[in-house]
């Protein structure tokens, strides 16, 4: 992995393939690694730029909590960071809302932005899914024996029984205690953006087997995101990029290429 120091972060990324820059930003709970299999398609067509927020994989930040807007100026960093002035942006779960904060914080930076399997920036997760989030709350105190119970909530069931390796994303988290706190404290430090102010054209992906966050959620955003298309994958759950990249990869690729 390559580095780039940014706002006090040294930010750990990998890069492959040619063409303008795709900068990928990951979940709360994973890293970077998450978009090996989606990264290899894009990189016929991109210089892909996979990398670990603070807290994950091999970036090291100071010991301080931070907020989405800290992660939104780290992101900012490393673009500039790598000498791009400006770069296509993917964003999914949690990195779908950093990926709003990014552009709108930041709009000079962002070329194309997709917003995939995400949640408007100030929503309250308890309220949008509760019976899921206490659900998984109640389930991690009792890892790694629940990972297969948590992971039903990331892919559907199908998938799940032809893939039953997969559950282990969710045993083998390598955080320690602080670091855990940290990520976990990002909600409990409210921000609100205004997405009115995200002028880069904008793609929104719902995933129409998420269980986490409800598909019309993620696809109301683009109610509030000026000229924002909608795109809605079939068959797959929150996490697609793992479950089937070709499937996420395709209306990615058109819509950047156009």
């Amino acid at each position: 992995m390559q580095f780039v120091t940014a706002n006090g972060t040294e930010t750990a990324f990998t890069k492959s393939g040619k063409g303008p820059p795709l900068v990928l930003l990951h979940g709360a709970e994973a890293d970077h690694s998450m978009f090996d299999a989606f990264a290899a398609l894009l990189a016929a067509h991109f210089t892909v730029i996979a990398y670990d927020q603070r807290d994950s994989g091999k970036t090291r930040n100071p010991p301080d909590p931070y907020s989405l807007l800290d992660l939104a100026d780290d992101a900012a960093g490393l673009i500039e960071g790598l000498g791009h002035h400006r770069a296509h942006v993917f964003g999914t779960s949690l990195g779908g809302a950093i990926a709003q904060a990014l552009a709108a914080r930041h709009p000079a930076k962002i070329d194309r932005l997709v917003l995939s399997s995400t949640f408007r920036v100030g929503a309250n997760l308890l309220e949008l899914n509760p019976a899921a989030m206490q659900a998984i709350a109640a389930l991690r105190a009792e890892l790694p024996t629940s990972a297969p119970r948590i992971a039903a909530y990331f892919f559907p069931d199908a998938y799940l029984q032809a893939h039953p390796d997969v559950s282990a994303i969710f045993a083998g988290n390598t955080r320690d205690e602080a670091q855990k706190a940290r990520r976990a404290g990002l909600m409990r430090h409210p921000v609100s953006i205004d997405l009115t102010a995200i002028t880069a054209p904008a793609l929104v992906l719902a995933a129409a087997e998420d269980r986490l966050i409800p598909p019309a959620h993620t696809l109301s955003l683009a109610d509030a995101i000026a000229g924002a298309r909608t795109h809605t994958i079939a068959d797959v759950g929150h996490v697609a990029t793992i479950q089937d990249p070709a499937a996420v990869a395709g209306p990615v690729i058109d819509f950047l290429l156009e």
